[in-house]
């Protein structure tokens, strides 16, 4: 059973470094493995918006973000605000 409390931190950013694509990062969920590494490719990138998603939806909140940065990638434009209000009710 999942509480309201349980939430997971994201960041979208846009790489600077390593090409120009739109990427998120789950903070909460990074491993000692990789923790360094996406936390540093995050922070070298540009950042665009952040925020928290509930973990009772965290599978349909991670496809619709999935959705969105292909989008943003594509050419569609949003900004921070619209972003985050397309995740709706996913936003802890």
């Amino acid at each position: 059973m999942a509480f309201e409390f349980q939430k997971t931190m994201f960041e979208v950013y846009r790489e600077t470094v390593y090409g120009s694509k739109y990427r998120v990062v789950y903070f909460t969920e990074l491993q000692d493995h990789n923790k360094s590494t996406e936390i540093n490719r995050a922070m070298a990138g540009e950042h665009f918006t952040d925020g928290f998603i509930r973990d009772l939806t965290k599978e349909e909140a991670k496809a619709l973000i999935d959705s969105l940065l292909e989008r943003m990638n594509g050419g569609e434009q949003f900004t921070p605000e619209g972003f985050l209000t397309a995740l709706g009710s996913h936003l802890a």
